[in-house]
């Protein structure tokens, strides 16, 4: 969970709107724009690196598809940001470029800021995976560690380990030092 939302900007906005035309940096929750914020310097140098490897490991594998962050995605009753997020080839196929993807994306990651509340991490990737994502990444920079979690596990991994992805995106792994370090 990069940001933890603090300020709502406007009330009763309809979902269809909202999906329409999401506005930068915002997320819409529970029928209210609410503006993310809280991210750190380290925060933003993990999204990077996260992007990266993830984005040249899907060209290198040949397994194609895309990876976003911060991409609009719809959950069950809410339109969320991930920082990170990766689409299939069929998906992006199926999708092309939509304002607000109609389902979490397969493969997410948050990474959590200073702000951010535990429970409420925990509650989000539940949220993505009951909306169509089958692996979260949650990060944390400052414990350095990171934990996987899908409808059936929870693995954590930290420094001096590597990470591999359980469902999508087959065959990716990384050192944890790389990505946090």
């Amino acid at each position: 969970m990069a940001m933890v939302m603090t300020a709502v900007l406007s009330e009763n906005v309809s979902l269809e709107d909202f999906i329409a035309s999401p506005p930068d940096d915002m997320e819409w929750v529970d029928g209210q724009i609410a503006e993310k914020n809280g991210m750190t310097v380290k925060h933003s140098r993990i999204q990077s690196r996260l992007d990266r490897a993830w984005g040249n490991y899907k060209i290198s594998s040949g397994q194609g598809g895309e990876v976003y962050t911060e991409v609009p995605c719809r959950t069950d009753r809410r339109v969320r940001r991930p920082d990170v997020a990766y689409l299939t080839a069929e998906l992006v196929a199926e999708y092309g470029d939509v304002p607000t993807f109609p389902q979490s994306p397969l493969l997410i990651a948050e990474i959590v800021s200073p702000t951010d509340i535990a429970e409420e991490i925990f509650l989000k990737a539940q949220e993505y995976l009951d909306s169509g994502c089958l692996e979260v990444w949650i990060v944390f920079p400052e414990s350095r560690w990171i934990m996987i979690v899908t409808q059936s596990q929870k693995l954590t991994f930290n420094l001096d380990s590597t990470i591999s992805t359980q469902l999508v995106l087959s065959g990716f792994s990384v050192a944890v030092d790389e990505l946090l370090g």
